[in-house]
Protein backbone atom coordinates (compact mmCIF):
# COMPACT_ATOMS: atom_id res chain seq x y z
CA UNK A 1 0.00 0.00 0.00
CA UNK A 2 1.48 3.17 -1.39
CA UNK A 3 1.94 6.07 1.33
CA UNK A 4 -1.18 8.16 -0.23
CA UNK A 5 -3.28 5.77 0.49
CA UNK A 6 -2.44 5.11 3.96
CA UNK A 7 -2.97 8.78 4.86
CA UNK A 8 -6.23 8.33 3.23
CA UNK A 9 -7.62 5.87 5.52
CA UNK A 10 -6.37 7.82 8.39
CA UNK A 11 -7.41 11.20 7.13
CA UNK A 12 -10.55 10.60 5.03
CA UNK A 13 -10.17 11.10 1.39
CA UNK A 14 -11.54 15.38 1.51
CA UNK A 15 -8.92 16.27 3.83
CA UNK A 16 -6.59 14.11 1.47
CA UNK A 17 -7.61 16.29 -1.60
CA UNK A 18 -7.51 19.14 0.17
CA UNK A 19 -4.26 19.37 1.47
CA UNK A 20 -3.03 18.14 -1.86
CA UNK A 21 -4.77 20.61 -3.69
CA UNK A 22 -6.63 18.00 -6.03
CA UNK A 23 -10.76 17.68 -6.95
CA UNK A 24 -11.88 14.52 -5.46
CA UNK A 25 -13.50 13.54 -8.87
CA UNK A 26 -9.65 13.47 -10.14
CA UNK A 27 -9.00 11.54 -7.16
CA UNK A 28 -11.64 8.54 -8.05
CA UNK A 29 -11.15 8.67 -11.14
CA UNK A 30 -7.69 7.83 -10.72
CA UNK A 31 -8.58 5.34 -8.04
CA UNK A 32 -10.99 3.59 -11.04
CA UNK A 33 -8.40 3.50 -13.70
CA UNK A 34 -5.96 1.90 -11.52
CA UNK A 35 -8.71 -1.06 -10.19
CA UNK A 36 -7.93 -4.25 -11.35
CA UNK A 37 -10.34 -5.00 -13.97
CA UNK A 38 -10.22 -8.79 -13.41
CA UNK A 39 -11.16 -8.59 -9.52
CA UNK A 40 -14.66 -6.71 -10.65
CA UNK A 41 -17.55 -8.55 -9.86
CA UNK A 42 -19.53 -9.96 -12.75
CA UNK A 43 -23.10 -8.39 -13.05
CA UNK A 44 -25.86 -10.82 -11.85
CA UNK A 45 -28.28 -11.22 -14.82
CA UNK A 46 -31.79 -10.24 -13.45
CA UNK A 47 -34.46 -12.45 -12.29
CA UNK A 48 -37.36 -10.13 -15.08
CA UNK A 49 -35.03 -10.85 -17.66
CA UNK A 50 -35.75 -12.35 -20.94
CA UNK A 51 -35.00 -16.09 -20.81
CA UNK A 52 -32.86 -16.73 -24.28
CA UNK A 53 -35.78 -18.78 -25.80
CA UNK A 54 -37.77 -15.54 -25.51
CA UNK A 55 -35.01 -13.34 -26.56
CA UNK A 56 -35.33 -15.47 -30.02
CA UNK A 57 -38.75 -15.10 -30.29
CA UNK A 58 -38.91 -11.56 -30.36
CA UNK A 59 -36.22 -11.86 -32.71
CA UNK A 60 -38.42 -14.19 -34.80
CA UNK A 61 -41.74 -11.26 -34.60
CA UNK A 62 -39.07 -8.46 -35.54
CA UNK A 63 -38.07 -10.92 -38.86
CA UNK A 64 -41.44 -11.65 -40.16
CA UNK A 65 -42.17 -10.19 -43.25
CA UNK A 66 -44.81 -7.92 -42.24
CA UNK A 67 -42.59 -6.28 -39.58
CA UNK A 68 -39.08 -6.69 -41.23
CA UNK A 69 -38.94 -2.93 -42.83
CA UNK A 70 -40.65 -1.30 -39.67
CA UNK A 71 -39.10 0.46 -36.82
CA UNK A 72 -39.85 -2.00 -33.38
CA UNK A 73 -42.39 0.62 -32.25
CA UNK A 74 -44.58 0.45 -35.07
CA UNK A 75 -44.32 -3.35 -34.20
CA UNK A 76 -44.56 -2.93 -30.98
CA UNK A 77 -47.72 -0.95 -31.42
CA UNK A 78 -49.33 -3.37 -33.80
CA UNK A 79 -49.00 -6.32 -31.48
CA UNK A 80 -50.38 -4.19 -28.73
CA UNK A 81 -53.82 -4.08 -30.77
CA UNK A 82 -54.07 -7.59 -31.64
CA UNK A 83 -53.65 -8.31 -27.47
CA UNK A 84 -50.29 -9.13 -27.51
CA UNK A 85 -47.23 -8.18 -25.47
CA UNK A 86 -43.18 -9.70 -25.87
CA UNK A 87 -41.04 -6.92 -24.53
CA UNK A 88 -40.45 -3.34 -24.34
CA UNK A 89 -39.36 -1.14 -27.35
CA UNK A 90 -36.23 -0.41 -25.56
CA UNK A 91 -35.33 -4.34 -25.43
CA UNK A 92 -36.32 -4.64 -28.83
CA UNK A 93 -33.62 -2.24 -29.80
CA UNK A 94 -31.68 -4.05 -27.42
CA UNK A 95 -31.49 -7.08 -29.07
CA UNK A 96 -30.99 -5.53 -32.49
CA UNK A 97 -28.25 -4.29 -31.46
CA UNK A 98 -26.39 -7.22 -29.58
CA UNK A 99 -27.34 -8.74 -33.75
CA UNK A 100 -25.64 -6.51 -34.96
CA UNK A 101 -29.17 -5.17 -36.75
CA UNK A 102 -29.14 -1.70 -35.27
CA UNK A 103 -29.95 0.29 -38.76
CA UNK A 104 -32.17 1.92 -40.83
CA UNK A 105 -35.06 -0.91 -40.95
CA UNK A 106 -37.56 1.06 -43.30
CA UNK A 107 -37.16 0.38 -46.89
CA UNK A 108 -35.84 3.46 -48.32
CA UNK A 109 -34.42 4.62 -51.97
CA UNK A 110 -31.19 4.85 -52.46
CA UNK A 111 -29.70 7.67 -54.64
CA UNK A 112 -26.56 7.95 -57.47
CA UNK A 113 -23.84 9.67 -56.03
CA UNK A 114 -23.27 12.66 -58.88
CA UNK A 115 -20.23 13.55 -59.61
CA UNK A 116 -18.86 17.46 -59.39
CA UNK A 117 -18.91 18.42 -62.59
CA UNK A 118 -15.18 20.36 -63.66
CA UNK A 119 -15.07 22.19 -66.87
CA UNK A 120 -12.39 24.18 -68.16
CA UNK A 121 -12.25 26.35 -71.16
CA UNK A 122 -9.77 28.27 -72.69
CA UNK A 123 -11.28 29.93 -75.75
CA UNK A 124 -14.32 30.65 -77.52
CA UNK A 125 -16.76 27.67 -78.31
CA UNK A 126 -15.14 25.44 -75.94
CA UNK A 127 -17.87 24.87 -73.07
CA UNK A 128 -21.38 26.86 -73.34
CA UNK A 129 -24.01 26.92 -70.58
CA UNK A 130 -27.76 26.75 -71.13
CA UNK A 131 -30.65 27.11 -68.87
CA UNK A 132 -34.46 27.86 -69.35
CA UNK A 133 -36.08 30.85 -67.18
CA UNK A 134 -39.35 31.93 -66.51
CA UNK A 135 -40.45 35.60 -67.51
CA UNK A 136 -44.23 36.60 -65.66
CA UNK A 137 -46.71 37.07 -68.93
CA UNK A 138 -49.62 39.73 -68.21
CA UNK A 139 -51.83 37.75 -65.73
CA UNK A 140 -51.39 35.74 -62.66
CA UNK A 141 -49.70 31.96 -63.60
CA UNK A 142 -48.74 32.75 -67.01
CA UNK A 143 -45.34 32.58 -68.55
CA UNK A 144 -42.79 32.92 -71.20
CA UNK A 145 -39.81 30.67 -70.73
CA UNK A 146 -36.72 32.12 -72.16
CA UNK A 147 -33.67 29.96 -73.62
CA UNK A 148 -30.15 30.71 -73.23
CA UNK A 149 -26.43 29.00 -74.59
CA UNK A 150 -24.33 30.95 -73.03
CA UNK A 151 -20.58 30.91 -73.59
CA UNK A 152 -18.51 30.59 -70.38
CA UNK A 153 -14.85 31.95 -71.75
CA UNK A 154 -16.49 34.96 -73.77
CA UNK A 155 -19.92 35.21 -71.97
CA UNK A 156 -21.55 35.69 -75.01
CA UNK A 157 -24.62 34.88 -75.75
CA UNK A 158 -24.62 32.76 -78.74
CA UNK A 159 -28.33 31.50 -78.91
CA UNK A 160 -31.55 32.75 -77.34
CA UNK A 161 -35.11 32.06 -77.81
CA UNK A 162 -38.64 32.97 -76.12
CA UNK A 163 -41.62 30.17 -76.56
CA UNK A 164 -44.88 29.96 -74.38
CA UNK A 165 -43.89 26.59 -73.05
CA UNK A 166 -40.99 24.68 -72.14
CA UNK A 167 -40.25 21.68 -74.23
CA UNK A 168 -37.10 19.60 -75.46
CA UNK A 169 -38.07 20.47 -79.64
CA UNK A 170 -37.52 23.79 -79.10
CA UNK A 171 -34.68 23.60 -77.00
CA UNK A 172 -32.93 21.25 -80.12
CA UNK A 173 -34.35 23.32 -82.31
CA UNK A 174 -32.02 25.98 -80.67
CA UNK A 175 -29.03 24.00 -79.89
CA UNK A 176 -29.16 22.90 -83.60
CA UNK A 177 -28.89 26.48 -85.03
CA UNK A 178 -26.73 28.00 -82.26
CA UNK A 179 -24.06 25.02 -82.91
CA UNK A 180 -24.42 25.86 -86.94
CA UNK A 181 -24.20 29.40 -86.87
CA UNK A 182 -20.80 29.25 -84.77
CA UNK A 183 -19.44 26.67 -86.91
CA UNK A 184 -19.30 23.92 -84.09
CA UNK A 185 -17.22 20.77 -85.24
CA UNK A 186 -17.72 17.40 -83.82
CA UNK A 187 -15.46 16.93 -80.48
CA UNK A 188 -15.19 20.53 -80.28
CA UNK A 189 -17.60 21.44 -77.49
CA UNK A 190 -19.26 20.45 -74.13
CA UNK A 191 -22.25 22.05 -73.65
CA UNK A 192 -23.40 21.86 -69.42
CA UNK A 193 -26.96 22.68 -68.00
CA UNK A 194 -28.55 21.91 -64.87
CA UNK A 195 -31.25 18.58 -64.50
CA UNK A 196 -34.08 20.08 -66.28
CA UNK A 197 -36.81 18.05 -68.36
CA UNK A 198 -35.67 19.71 -71.32
CA UNK A 199 -31.57 19.38 -70.38
CA UNK A 200 -32.30 15.70 -69.63
CA UNK A 201 -34.73 14.61 -72.82
CA UNK A 202 -33.94 11.85 -74.79
CA UNK A 203 -34.43 14.01 -78.10
CA UNK A 204 -31.38 16.83 -76.64
CA UNK A 205 -29.37 13.88 -76.03
CA UNK A 206 -30.11 12.02 -79.04
CA UNK A 207 -28.87 15.75 -80.92
CA UNK A 208 -25.81 16.42 -78.93
CA UNK A 209 -24.63 13.00 -79.35
CA UNK A 210 -25.49 13.49 -83.80
CA UNK A 211 -23.07 16.65 -83.71
CA UNK A 212 -20.47 15.53 -81.55
CA UNK A 213 -21.57 17.34 -78.81
CA UNK A 214 -20.41 16.28 -75.13
CA UNK A 215 -23.19 17.27 -72.43
CA UNK A 216 -22.73 17.49 -68.74
CA UNK A 217 -25.60 18.33 -65.90
CA UNK A 218 -25.04 20.03 -62.77
CA UNK A 219 -25.90 17.96 -59.95
CA UNK A 220 -29.08 18.11 -58.10
CA UNK A 221 -30.41 20.98 -56.24
CA UNK A 222 -26.68 22.75 -56.54
CA UNK A 223 -26.99 26.03 -58.25
CA UNK A 224 -23.41 26.51 -57.97
CA UNK A 225 -22.68 23.87 -61.30
CA UNK A 226 -24.44 26.76 -63.56
CA UNK A 227 -23.08 29.56 -62.16
CA UNK A 228 -22.51 31.41 -65.53
CA UNK A 229 -26.10 30.92 -66.74
CA UNK A 230 -27.42 32.22 -63.20
CA UNK A 231 -25.40 35.09 -63.34
CA UNK A 232 -26.46 36.28 -66.77
CA UNK A 233 -30.38 35.40 -65.65
CA UNK A 234 -29.83 38.22 -62.84
CA UNK A 235 -28.19 40.67 -64.61
CA UNK A 236 -31.13 40.56 -67.42
CA UNK A 237 -33.67 41.02 -64.26
CA UNK A 238 -31.93 42.74 -62.64
CA UNK A 239 -31.71 46.21 -65.40
CA UNK A 240 -33.83 49.26 -64.91
CA UNK A 241 -35.87 48.69 -68.02
CA UNK A 242 -36.73 45.01 -66.94
CA UNK A 243 -40.68 45.24 -66.59
CA UNK A 244 -42.13 43.10 -63.26
CA UNK A 245 -44.69 41.78 -66.18
CA UNK A 246 -44.85 41.06 -69.80
CA UNK A 247 -47.74 42.20 -71.88
CA UNK A 248 -47.88 39.78 -74.25
CA UNK A 249 -44.88 37.31 -75.85
CA UNK A 250 -44.34 39.69 -78.73
CA UNK A 251 -43.46 42.36 -75.92
CA UNK A 252 -40.92 39.64 -74.40
CA UNK A 253 -39.17 39.16 -77.71
CA UNK A 254 -39.15 42.47 -78.15
CA UNK A 255 -37.66 43.40 -74.94
CA UNK A 256 -35.15 40.50 -75.15
CA UNK A 257 -33.52 41.96 -78.54
CA UNK A 258 -32.71 45.02 -76.81
CA UNK A 259 -31.26 43.55 -74.08
CA UNK A 260 -29.16 40.63 -75.58
CA UNK A 261 -27.70 43.39 -78.08
CA UNK A 262 -26.68 45.32 -75.29
CA UNK A 263 -25.14 42.33 -73.56
CA UNK A 264 -23.40 40.87 -76.09
CA UNK A 265 -22.01 44.36 -77.72
CA UNK A 266 -21.96 46.87 -74.84
CA UNK A 267 -21.75 45.29 -71.51
CA UNK A 268 -18.43 45.77 -70.21
CA UNK A 269 -18.24 42.74 -67.94
CA UNK A 270 -16.95 42.69 -64.60
CA UNK A 271 -15.34 39.20 -65.36
CA UNK A 272 -13.85 39.27 -68.07
CA UNK A 273 -11.44 42.48 -67.62
CA UNK A 274 -14.28 44.83 -68.59
CA UNK A 275 -14.74 44.19 -72.34
CA UNK A 276 -17.58 43.08 -73.83
CA UNK A 277 -18.60 39.70 -74.82
CA UNK A 278 -18.08 40.09 -78.66
CA UNK A 279 -14.73 41.46 -78.31
CA UNK A 280 -13.53 38.28 -76.46
CA UNK A 281 -15.64 35.94 -78.34
CA UNK A 282 -14.34 36.87 -82.01
CA UNK A 283 -10.81 37.64 -80.51
CA UNK A 284 -10.56 41.36 -80.71
CA UNK A 285 -8.94 42.04 -77.31
CA UNK A 286 -5.32 42.73 -78.45
CA UNK A 287 -6.00 46.09 -80.58
CA UNK A 288 -8.29 47.04 -77.29
CA UNK A 289 -5.98 46.14 -74.83
CA UNK A 290 -3.24 48.35 -76.73
CA UNK A 291 -5.51 51.52 -76.78
CA UNK A 292 -6.26 51.12 -73.13
CA UNK A 293 -2.44 50.80 -72.16
CA UNK A 294 -1.68 53.92 -74.40
CA UNK A 295 -4.40 55.31 -72.06
CA UNK A 296 -2.84 54.14 -68.74
CA UNK A 297 0.84 55.14 -69.47
CA UNK A 298 -0.13 58.85 -70.90
CA UNK A 299 -2.24 59.38 -67.13
CA UNK A 300 1.01 57.57 -65.67
CA UNK A 301 3.11 60.04 -67.75
CA UNK A 302 1.03 63.32 -66.56
CA UNK A 303 1.17 62.14 -62.63
CA UNK A 304 3.29 59.43 -61.80
CA UNK A 305 2.89 60.13 -57.42
CA UNK A 306 -0.44 59.04 -58.65
CA UNK A 307 0.34 55.29 -58.96
CA UNK A 308 1.68 54.35 -56.05
CA UNK A 309 3.02 50.62 -56.49
CA UNK A 310 3.95 50.85 -59.77
CA UNK A 311 2.20 51.97 -63.58
CA UNK A 312 -0.91 51.12 -64.39
CA UNK A 313 -1.41 48.02 -66.54
CA UNK A 314 -4.23 47.17 -69.13
CA UNK A 315 -5.95 44.09 -67.94
CA UNK A 316 -6.27 41.15 -70.03
CA UNK A 317 -9.50 38.79 -69.71
CA UNK A 318 -8.81 35.50 -67.57
CA UNK A 319 -6.84 32.77 -69.82
CA UNK A 320 -8.77 29.80 -68.26
CA UNK A 321 -12.40 29.52 -66.72
CA UNK A 322 -13.50 26.83 -64.65
CA UNK A 323 -17.02 25.17 -63.69
CA UNK A 324 -15.87 23.68 -60.42
CA UNK A 325 -11.84 24.07 -60.56
CA UNK A 326 -10.06 21.46 -58.94
CA UNK A 327 -8.85 21.99 -55.30
CA UNK A 328 -5.02 22.73 -56.38
CA UNK A 329 -6.56 24.72 -59.29
CA UNK A 330 -8.79 26.66 -56.79
CA UNK A 331 -5.56 27.22 -53.95
CA UNK A 332 -3.23 28.52 -57.20
CA UNK A 333 -5.91 31.48 -57.91
CA UNK A 334 -6.39 32.08 -53.93
CA UNK A 335 -2.69 32.30 -53.11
Amino acid sequence: MDMIEQHRRLAGTLPLCEALGIPRASFYRQQTKNTDVALAVPRQRPGHALSEAEQQKVLDMLHAPRFVDLAPSQAYAQLLEEGKYFCSIRTMYRLLAANSELRERRAVASHPVYTKPELLATKPNEVWSWDITKLKGPVKWTYYYLYVILDIFSRYVVGWMIAERESATLAKRLITESCHKQNIAEEQLTLHADRGSSMKSKVVAQLLSDLGVTKTHSRPQVSNDNPFSESQFKTMKYRPEYPSRFGSIQDARAFAVVFFRWYNEEHRHSGIALYTPSDVHYGRIEQIQQDRQATLDAAYQRHPNRFVKKPPQAALPPQAVWINPPKDVEMQVLY
